[in-house]
């Protein structure tokens, strides 16, 4: 049986991509700092980081593909810790790829992002961009093959505080209101996550080796109408409320500012809608108990068809 690594197994996209593997019939072993809380019976859990070259080497002993995912994404985060920033996105990314080198991987399969084009992003695009040029640079010297996958806007269950949709509807559910920094006129293209672990499935093919590929869906929006659709969903005493200034560290139309290696658009033929998943979301939270009535604002209300 083909066996994967998936570091970061236990986040918001990478325990997607392990349910996909495994529905798919692999030996998934997941390698996080932290217990995945939607482990499967057939999967294996490897708790440490990938900063330990023990634990990294431990764990992808047998492995004939590595989904790397682990790593600081929150660009806020990463804005306020540049240090940790490299060092577990640059120094971890290299511990992985030594050790697939050393174990002779068949597939090295990198989560980057769009930010690579970007001039915003910070210390997340820099470390992304290094992490990609390590990649094609172990394939060349070493002869590893790799995949790079440049996700776009993700959304969907399991999705953590950090992401974006899940803020909007959560802060709509709680306190009646979503507040967005920005005019509201920034352009997304949404990508639900479901969606995104198939994709990152398929490039196992031959055909997408030593590849960069872009996952960025078919939903390509301004945030002000992704509002609008929340607020048209939730009721009409959703307030939307607007900060004109500039949304630091984030593209405003496109990413594409910067020219790293041209990638290629992947789009699945069958995918979530962005209504659908929405209300996917919306239920999550509900069920979840987030959705709890702020004591100081009374305008929450239940959602309709979902209490």
């Amino acid at each position: 049986m083909h066996k994967v690594l998936v570091t970061g197994g236990s986040g918001f996209l990478g325990s997607h991509v392990s349910d996909a593997l495994s529905a798919r019939g692999y030996d998934v072993v997941i390698l996080d700092r932290e217990h995945s809380p939607y482990l499967r019976p057939e999967q294996t859990m490897i708790v440490g980081d990938i900063l330990d070259t023990e634990i990294v080497e431990k764990a992808i002993q047998g492995c004939e593909s590595v989904f790397h995912f682990a790593g600081i994404a929150d660009i806020a985060m990463a804005s306020d810790n540049p240090l940790e920033t490299v060092k577990v996105n640059i120094v971890g990314t290299t511990q992985v790829l030594e050790a697939a080198r050393a174990n002779a991987v068949r597939r090295f399969v990198l989560a980057s992002s769009v930010y690579v084009y970007s001039n915003q992003g910070m210390f997340y695009r820099s470390t992304k961009q290094a992490c990609e040029q390590l990649t094609q640079d172990y394939q060349e010297v070493f002869d590893l093959p790799y995949t790079i996958l440049r996700f776009g806007s993700l959304y969907g269950p399991r999705a953590g505080s950090d992401n974006a949709v899940r803020r909007m509807l959560q802060e709509a559910l709680r306190d009646g209101v979503i507040s967005y920094q920005g005019t509201g006129n920034e352009v997304r293209e949404y990508i639900h996550v479901h969606d995104a672990a198939e994709t990152s499935c398929d490039i196992l093919s031959p055909a997408y080796e030593n590849g960069i590929y872009h996952l960025m869906g078919h939903e390509r929006m301004r945030t002000r109408d992704m509002l609008s659709m929340i607020k048209e969903m939730l009721g009409p005493d959703i307030e939307l409320r607007f900060n004109e200034g500039k949304k630091v560290g984030h593209y405003q139309q496109t990413p594409y500012s910067y020219a790293p290696r041209t990638g290629r658009r992947l789009i699945r033929d069958s995918y979530m809608d962005l209504g659908l998943g929405l209300l996917q979301c919306t239920e999550e939270l509900d069920q979840a108990g987030e959705c709890v009535e702020n004591a100081d604002t009374a305008s929450a209300k239940p959602v309709k068809g979902i209490r």
